[in-house]
């Protein structure tokens, strides 16, 4: 299910950058090692159903969030140059 919708996200993106007005929609093939029709199926019905989008809000603000990880990598790094 997760290649469908990746599939879907880049056909959408070059249909919009790069199809020409006089040009078809654009078609994705997914190659899939083992065949699973109930799996597959599920992914590709209704790929046309809407779906919602919403805000959502860190817990921790992003400049918080971005020292504490320069902190952990640093604290990381010096650690192991230490052993």
């Amino acid at each position: 299910p997760e290649y469908a919708g990746k599939m879907n996200y880049y056909l959408s993106l070059l249909d919009r950058l790069e199809r020409g007005a006089d040009e078809n929609r654009s078609i994705g093939i997914i190659l899939c090692a083992e065949k699973d029709r109930v799996e597959v199926e599920l992914a590709l019905e209704d790929m046309g159903k809407p779906i919602g989008v919403a805000d959502y809000q860190l817990i921790v603000p992003k400049e918080k969030l971005q020292k504490i990880l320069a902190d952990e990598i640093k604290a990381f790094s010096e650690e192991k140059g230490n052993n």
